[in-house]
């Protein structure tokens, strides 16, 4: 599914114009976002929770030559599915 799509399924179901269907899923994106970027964990209850996850330095390898490189460690964006939304899925 699309954004535009999201966003149409959306005005349908809330009886909005696109307008502002458009405008609500921007809102919570930039929500979402602004949570990720300061640290902190975004918990929807029976949707999921989108948190910040840390990664390790580690050593790797270059595909192409095979010798070992170094990976720096960052922080990557996560989500965790809650267990009634893993439920809908099987």
């Amino acid at each position: 599914m699309t954004k535009a799509e999201l966003v149409a399924k959306i005005a349908t179901k809330c009886k909005l114009n696109k307008a502002q269907a458009e405008r609500a899923v921007n809102g919570f994106v930039d929500v979402v976002k602004e949570a990720i970027k300061k640290g902190d964990r975004l918990r929807l209850v029976g949707f999921g929770t989108f948190s910040v996850s840390k990664r390790k330095a580690r050593t790797g390898r270059n595909p192409q030559t095979g010798k070992p490189m170094k990976i720096a460690a960052k922080k990557v964006p996560k989500f965790s599915a809650s267990p009634a939304f893993r439920k809908i899925v099987k």
